[in-house]
């Protein structure tokens, strides 16, 4: 059983030449246990699931190994609604220059980063942890409106790992990077490593330094993504429970199979194997009794209770779904319109995204204070802005109780003793609340003007 993914700690205070082998030493257990699960996590949401490996004793024949994935779903679920429209960094104080943080955006477009972002998130669905690599674009020349100043690249999650400080904090001391080569038809593995100062390459297998370079980053470009505290994906917690769905549907498939291809029982009857050969190309057979004894041919079935097994597997998905924080649709079975209905559950979405939100969002102030600096050198202080400047925006649609909060929302504008601003912000109906109450200031401003001009004509 999975239980997430091991942060690896270090109980020297700093990493230096002379201890950086002992460290790597001590964490390369560590992270190769990680990078099985990952794998094994990985190839389980590609479908790769233990249903395949199925066995029976009794009727070996029949043995269906069908894999319903619902681990994709769970995990193409989540990564969809966090990021269902691209992080946006905007202005959090009110005297920060636009100007300049329209180009540092710009500079994040060029990169992509809205599709290195899915990825950071796909890595952190499935395999509990992401890593993301931002070095500065050595070829990037002030004013150049094609390139960034900065490259971003994921990392993938079986080759990277963090070593942090055990003292209080847990500060990150060294960012690993795991590459294997075949040098002389040996496979050689070389870790590429950053402290806050210095990039070293260390040959893992021969256990020597090859080479250290100082580098005036001022901090570990490796950022790790984590998914939660404890590392883990989002199907990983109810892989059991998947385990346990997929073996009760095959088992259900196999009893409507084994029911059509029922065991013959011949009772007072002499059959030879090409008598038994013969009835089943001909689909009939003659038999004969003396009187006294009864001659019978029947079938030996007894067929499985479908509905039980449907009702079963149904509980579990729903127990699963429940769990991984994934809501589930179903008939409204009438209503007004008769459309499909949100089945419960959205309370408990909102929750976990809320908190698999802010995990995100600490990466992320790393990441820009990273590339701030990197921005700040390469463009020679033409956008000089400081991490306090922006802020990290999510934007998704909460479908949880709508209906109740746009009334709650209609009920507040027509009091006026609310301000409006306020309606906006308290309702829960928008992701950006002021930027909702001031596009829509603008709207009802619009509006008006056209109706004095129509009453004027």
């Amino acid at each position: 059983m999975l239980n997430g993914r091991t942060k690896i700690f270090t109980n020297f205070r700093e990493v230096t030449e002379d201890n950086i082998g002992t460290i790597l030493a001590q964490a390369y257990p560590q992270f190769l246990a990680n990078a099985s699960d990952i794998d094994y996590l990985y190839n389980y949401y590609r479908g790769i699931q233990p249903i395949q490996q199925r066995v029976k004793k009794i009727r070996k024949e029949i043995c269906n190994k069908m894999v319903v994935n619902h681990a994709y779903e769970i995990a193409n679920f989540r990564i969809g609604y966090l990021l269902e429209k691209p992080i946006q960094y905007v202005a959090r104080k009110k005297d920060t220059d636009v100007d300049m943080l329209n180009k540092y955006n710009d500079f994040n477009e060029i990169e992509d980063k809205e599709n290195k972002d899915i990825e950071i998130e796909n890595a952190r669905a499935i395999c509990g942890t992401a890593y993301r690599l931002t070095l500065p674009n050595k070829k990037y020349t002030r004013g150049d409106k094609n390139k960034s100043p900065f490259n971003i690249s994921t990392i993938e999650s079986n080759t990277a790992f963090i070593v942090y400080s055990s003292d209080i904090g847990e500060k990150p001391l060294l960012g690993v990077i795991v590459l294997v080569e075949r040098v002389d038809n040996k496979r050689v593995i070389k870790l590429q490593a950053w402290t806050e100062d210095m990039f070293y390459i260390y040959d893992f297998s021969n256990k020597a330094l090859l080479e250290k370079t100082e580098h005036t980053y001022g901090m570990i470009p490796l950022i790790e993504y984590p998914n939660n505290a404890e590392r883990m994906g989002a199907f990983e917690p109810v892989i059991d429970i998947l385990n346990s769905a997929n073996t009760v549907l095959n088992n259900a498939i196999d009893g409507i199979e084994q029911f059509i291809q029922a065991i013959m029982v011949f009772k007072n009857v002499e059959i030879t194997e090409p008598m038994l050969k013969e009835l089943k190309e001909l689909g009939a057979i003659n038999i004969s009794d003396s009187g006294e004894v009864k001659a019978n041919v029947d079938y030996l079935s007894q067929e499985l209770n479908q509905e039980q097994v449907l009702k079963l597997v149904e509980y579990l998905i729903s127990c699963a779904y429940k769990i991984a924080g994934c809501p589930q649709q179903k008939g409204s079975g009438g209503g007004n319109n008769g459309s499909t209905e949100m089945h419960d559950g959205w309370t408990e979405v909102e929750a976990k995204v809320i908190k698999d939100e802010a995990r995100f969002r600490k990466s992320e102030k790393q990441f820009i204070k990273l590339t701030l600096d990197y921005v700040r050198t390469l463009t020679y202080g033409d956008v000089d802005l400081s991490s306090a400047d922006i802020s990290v925006k999510f934007t998704r649609r909460n479908y949880e109780n709508l209906t109740q909060k746009v009334n709650a929302l209609v009920l507040m504008l027509q009091n006026d003793k609310i301000e409006p601003s306020l309606a906006f912000a308290t309702c829960g109906l928008f992701a950006d609340p002021e930027e909702a109450y001031l596009a829509s200031k603008k709207y009802v401003e619009e509006l008006e003007k056209r109706k004095q001009n129509a009453t004027t004509e």
